[in-house]
């Protein structure tokens, strides 16, 4: 979810998976929505499509991007007449549908709560019971909708982030356009989030790091939880003990719960899923994070083809790991 994550699964591949390249596999990397990409592929040809990757990148931070001013989505928040592209649509579909399935607890409209809480794309305020009640007044996914080619919202101060689904979404689109170019191997990441197909310059499944929650020591490949092999598959990993902050000596997570407008605080350090599609493993990591354990397990039982792995602390402060039946057959040493 963040550039840690990002340079994790990156080194995983170096160590374990890009020794002796055949000439054929090409890697490329850049930067999109403040983190880092990297990508790695057979080129049927031998050809480097990193500048048609990079062109794609660019429409897609054009339309979602909660930090690129001329964005679809900012203009969007701003209130300014504009029509969704197909982009944007695909990702507000979803995640209505996400949040109707995780029953709220992702909720692309708690753009302001994250704001006000100093993890969003506008300066953090001073945070009251009274400011957090009166913004609570206009977050709720069911207060906007799409109708006659418009974003219609119930409040106009409601705004959406899609920080949680988009950079899924944008994993999804990348593989795809390596398909489109006859790409039958390869491996997609952006900022912890990863889609891969077919095998690795050696000759077997991507291997992809889970990292070992841990705020203070560097996440490298020595600091690995578990390790995925991927196929045919999609991963994403959500966690708040990177992205957070201390006031007061107060913790603060960058998870914000929609329901109660507050970071959550809860034994969770983080909940990796395995789903078809990246942008759906991504929006239900982030709602995992904000459902708890337990929850997030009972979530899980009425999904389909969705997997989850989740790294709590016990009542004595150590990790312990849950995981869905489905997930077992990925992990691998």
């Amino acid at each position: 979810m963040n550039r840690y994550l990002a340079l994790t699964v990156w080194m995983l591949l170096i160590f374990c998976g890009c020794r002796n390249n055949p000439a054929a596999y090409i890697s490329n990397e850049g930067f999109i929505y403040g983190t880092v990409y990297h990508i790695t592929y057979e080129s049927p040809s031998g050809k480097d499509f990193q500048k048609d990757m990079d062109a794609e990148l660019r429409r897609l931070d054009v339309s979602l991007s909660t930090f690129n001013k001329e964005s679809v989505l900012s203009k969007i928040n701003h209130n300014e007449s504009v029509s969704p592209d197909d982009h944007f649509r695909k990702v507000f579909q979803k995640s209505m549908e996400i949040s109707e399935l995780s029953g709220g607890a992702f909720d692309p409209t708690v753009a302001p709560l994250v704001n006000a809480w100093g993890f969003g794309f506008t300066r953090k305020e001073s945070v009251t019971p009274a400011l957090i009640d009166s913004i609570l007044e206009f977050v709720g996914y069911q207060k906007i909708r799409i109708e006659n080619d418009r974003v219609v919202k119930d409040d106009s101060r409601i705004m959406l982030d899609f920080s949680a689904i988009a950079k899924g979404y944008t994993v999804d689109q990348a593989g795809l356009l390596l398909e489109n170019k006859g790409c039958k191997n390869y491996m997609v990441e952006i900022g912890g989030e990863v889609r891969a197909k077919g095998l690795n310059p050696n000759g077997v499944p991507w291997r992809i790091g889970i990292n070992e929650p841990n705020d203070e020591e560097p996440l490298t490949p020595d600091h690995l939880q578990a390790i995925v092999s991927l196929t045919g598959k999609a991963l994403a990993t959500s966690g708040n003990y990177r992205n957070f902050y201390v006031e007061n000596g107060k913790k603060y997570a960058h998870t914000i719960d929609p329901f109660t407008g507050y970071p959550v605080d809860h034994s969770l350090l983080s909940a990796t899923v395995l789903a078809n599609d990246c942008m759906t493993a991504d929006a239900l990591a982030t709602a995992c994070m904000v459902k708890g354990v337990e929850k997030a397990m009972e979530m899980a039982a009425h999904t389909q083809d969705i997997d989850f792995f989740l790294i709590y602390a016990d009542s004595l402060g150590e990790h312990q790991v849950i995981y869905t039946d489905g997930f077992n057959r990925y992990l691998t040493e």
